[in-house]
């Protein structure tokens, strides 16, 4: 199967601090991979990456040019305007027409069971609403990849499954997702793919299946210590 992206002994640094290692990683249209580990092992960073904000300082990254991608952060910003008015914006920044970017805008609101509040100045929304309204905003993107980050953190455990579903209806209508997460029972639920990273490195990368069930060997004992909650 033809690569989404690929990277090779991809390195990034923050000043003095290096953030990715040697990344070498193949990710091809279709699949849900999660990336997981410790708070400071490289997750955010390499999202970021992956979707063009941040570029390496050494190796090679290489993207189907062809493939459309949006970002989730893990605290959404909202400007002190409508919810339609919030995902209306990013596909008029992206060049579509502010009719077509409105019309677009509350398609995605109905997607993600938000159109009843699209007149709603959006800072008045709850964390989980925010959040859907993050989705509704890359949905109206049309992207292929959709790239989260923590998209669940913080979250009551009801809105953690509202955005789970959506994740998973997203995941169905054949969207490739690439999320880091902490939770490992939703890394279970969702992935298809396991990218377990420690101090900037890839130290295992399997099918959710083999990571969760192992042994990984030798070379993923910390991925082990990670999984029994050892580390993290």
């Amino acid at each position: 199967m033809s690569a989404w992206v690929q990277l090779k002994g991809l390195d990034f640094s923050y000043g003095a601090v290096r953030a990715l290692r040697g990344i070498d990683l193949r990710i091809a249209p279709g699949e849900r991979v999660a990336l997981i580990g410790a708070n400071g092992c490289g997750k955010s960073t390499l999202l970021r990456v992956l979707d063009g904000l941040l570029r390496p300082a050494a190796g090679s990254i290489v993207r189907d040019v062809r493939v459309r991608q949006a970002l989730v952060f893990q605290r959404p910003f909202a400007l002190r305007a409508s919810v339609l008015f919030n995902v209306a914006l990013a596909p008029w920044l992206r060049g579509v027409r502010w009719r077509e970017a409105r019309e677009r805008a509350r398609q995605a609101l109905g997607r993600v069971g938000l159109e009843n509040l699209a007149l709603r100045n959006a800072r008045a929304l709850s964390g989980g609403q925010l959040q859907r309204v993050a989705f509704a905003r890359a949905w109206a993107l049309q992207p292929d990849v959709l790239l989260l980050d923590e998209p669940t953190a913080s979250l009551d455990p009801h809105a953690k499954r509202e955005v789970e579903a959506l994740m998973a209806d997203f995941a169905s209508a054949g969207m490739t997702l690439v999320f880091a997460s902490h939770n490992l029972g939703q890394v279970k639920r969702l992935a298809t793919r396991v990218v377990y990273m420690e101090q900037g490195r890839v130290l295992a990368d399997l099918p959710v299946h083999t990571f969760f069930n192992g042994p990984l060997g030798e070379t993923s004992r910390e991925a082990e210590l990670f999984v029994k909650g050892e580390l993290g």
